[in-house]
């Protein structure tokens, strides 16, 4: 073997492959991989080769591309035979599919068709090297401003520089998903214009077909009723929402760095029983920076209730399930736009877009996010008074729902092959893992009583500053697992969540009872069993279970803070357990009910119950350090993490 070589696979394909093959006469099915972003498209197509017994799926990594991080790892999981680089070049296929110009395709041995990684080709990049076409496919163009259009990067997928070798086509077939890319790429390299194939966007079929599952998506994620999903999303680059510059002057950017301002008005204006917020984050930017340096980076907005959405597999479910997208000159954002969602710009450059292209035309017209103006003010009226726009629907696919069988086809007739003849069909996206919204930054809650059994509450996590329209009694809940320990020496309210038979933890009974005995300042401690449900302790000792109603979603902490603020206002506990309580956040009711719990502390086991004579602290007067602070009728502290 040569140097290198002893690295080559030997099944299925390899010198003496057909000795220990079990079926030798598949056609050869090469998925070559540049960097995640381009599998991810790659796995959209994937499953149109299922049930062939006369295909042999193989992947390869062309170690083009800057983010190589991830994709060793992408490819275990998907399971196919994966040839190094040296030994894909050297082996006859079928059929080649990518996603991407990175490496020297013109190199591999059979048919070869290019689809898009996002919503068509709109990005201006410059040209690959002309050696072997690597390892830069990522490199953002400089800015074009006072630039003669003679020497702008090209567009990446249309131009000469990405589609020609040696003068001729580099791909057999490049996938296009609306007309208008013919009409730029007939423009652009018309030598190329004989490839072109229309076949749409799987990406976009796929959540085009899981829009009547949108509200099964939102409780996975964790959206309540009454709640809206604002996404926050960032496509890669220093221009991006979560980049730190380079996007001022003509492109349209606010010169800014736009996020670290912006994360703590989520929490400070977005009341959290009526906002759940989430973040879709390009996977270069997971895998250039690093996931470990993402969730540190965001780990304040995250314990406040962010949530990390998965960038390769339920970023489309959660495009779905948001009311409102904060983003950027991205194709996620774009496919937001596409399914109707009212999207806010947070950074929109155009100086590396194609300005021929649908997505610049969006970028010039959709509504900017104004960091100087009160974010909920901006975030309701738009999804209140939006309409969609029509372009990012019409030029995302001019096909919806045709792709998997326009593909297939193109696949097997480039293989002189039959197709199968059952229908082709794409995977339908699956139900994202649950994700609860566990918030261990502090909540500054405020509340106002009505008549009868109900309490108007509104939480805001780890607040900057108290928000302008904060009116009525507020006090401080704390997560036994905040970061800083100092606030649950302030807190009213002390809750945790787990399971009511953790070891480790003790009944929620004795877990309350020492909680109590450990915070002598705390009024209430809040053991938070499940999704509906807390066992709560008073300062009297009383233990009660607080369950949702019918119908009732909201935090069950939110229901404990609840019966705090009822029985701080003097409100008897026998009321509590006649009528429970209904919790309105928002336009929303939850009617919890409320019963005796019977007491699981054990005297004398190491713990101390609550006693009934622990004098309640003074309502009227609070100590200096705000550790005696009084229960009711009072501002919290500024809240720390």
């Amino acid at each position: 073997m040569g140097e290198g070589q002893d690295r080559w696979i030997r099944v299925p394909v390899g010198d003496d492959a057909a000795r220990w093959a079990t079926r030798v006469r598949c056609r050869r099915v090469l998925l070559v991989v540049h960097n995640v972003t381009s599998a991810t498209r790659l796995l959209d197509v994937l499953p149109l080769f299922d049930d062939d017994l006369g295909v042999q799926l193989l992947a390869t990594c062309t170690g083009s591309s800057a983010f190589r991080s991830g994709v060793a790892e992408l490819l275990a999981e998907v399971g196919v035979p994966v040839l190094p680089w040296e030994q894909a070049l050297a082996t006859p296929v079928d059929l080649a599919i990518s996603a991407s110009f990175g490496g020297e395709l013109a190199s591999i041995q059979g048919k070869l068709i290019v689809l898009s990684h996002g919503i068509g080709y709109t990005k201006r990049l410059a040209a690959p090297s002309t050696e072997h076409r690597a390892p830069s496919t990522e490199h953002r163009a400089p800015s074009t401003e006072h630039r003669a259009p003679s020497t702008l990067p090209p567009v990446f997928g249309l131009a000469p520089e990405w589609l020609l070798a040696d003068g001729a086509p580099l791909a057999d077939a490049l996938v296009l998903s609306h007309p208008e890319q013919f009409d730029r790429l007939a423009a652009a390299c018309p030598e190329a214009l004989p490839t072109a194939v229309l076949a749409g966007d799987p990406c976009f079929d796929r959540m085009l077909a899981a829009r009547p599952y949108r509200d099964r998506f939102r409780r996975a994620l964790g959206v309540g009723r009454g709640q809206r999903l604002v996404l926050l999303n960032s496509t890669w680059s220093p221009q991006s929402l979560l980049g730190d510059g380079d996007n001022d002057g003509d492109g349209g950017g606010s010169g800014d760095d736009v996020l670290p301002a912006l994360l703590p008005r989520l929490t400070s204006e977005l009341p959290a029983d009526e906002y759940r917020v989430a973040a879709v984050l390009h996977p270069n930017i997971w895998h250039g920076h690093g996931p470990g340096q993402i969730r540190a980076w965001l780990d304040r907005a995250r314990r406040s209730g962010l949530a990390l959405i998965d960038p390769l597999e339920d970023w489309r479910q959660a495009l779905v399930a948001a009311d409102l997208v904060i983003g950027d000159h991205g194709s996620v954002t774009y496919y937001a736009a596409a399914l109707g969602t009212p999207v806010l710009l947070g950074a929109a450059p155009l100086d590396g877009l194609d300005p021929d292209a649908p997505i610049a035309d969006f970028i010039r017209t959709a509504p900017r996010l104004d960091t100087r103006s009160p974010l909920r003010g901006q975030v309701d009226a738009l999804i209140e008074n939006h309409t969609p726009q029509p372009g990012p629907m019409h030029f995302t696919s001019s096909v919806p729902g045709e792709s998997a069988a326009r593909l297939r086809r193109a696949f097997y007739e480039l293989m002189g092959a039959p197709e199968p003849p059952r229908p082709a069909l794409l995977v339908p996206l699956p139900l994202p893992a649950p994700e609860p919204a566990p918030r261990t930054a502090p909540l500054w809650v405020l509340t106002r009583l009505l008549d009868g059994p109900q309490i108007i509450m509104t939480r805001y996590a780890d607040p900057a500053r108290e928000p302008a329209e904060a009116a009525g009694d507020a006090h401080l809940a704390a997560h036994e697992d905040t970061r800083d320990p100092v606030q649950l020496d302030l807190a009213d309210v002390v809750f945790r969540n787990g399971s009511p038979d953790d070891p480790r933890l003790g009944p929620p009974g004795r877990w309350t009872a020492e909680v109590l005995a450990r915070h002598p300042h705390c009024a209430l401690a809040a053991y938070v069993t499940g999704p509906g449900s807390c066992v709560v302790r008073t300062r009297d000792g009383a233990l009660l279970r607080l369950t949702a109603g019918a119908g009732a979603d909201a935090d069950p902490a939110a229901y404990a803070s609840a019966v705090h603020a009822w029985l701080a206002a003097g409100r008897t506990r026998a009321a509590l357990l006649a009528d429970g309580l209904t919790v309105r956040t928002g336009s929303t009711a939850h009617h919890v009910v409320v019963t005796a719990e019977a007491d699981d502390a054990v005297p004398g086991d190491g713990t101390r119950q609550a006693s009934p004579a622990t004098p309640a602290p003074d309502r009227s007067t609070a100590h200096a350090g705000g550790a005696d602070a009084p229960r009711a009728g009072r501002r919290s502290p500024r809240t720390g993490s």
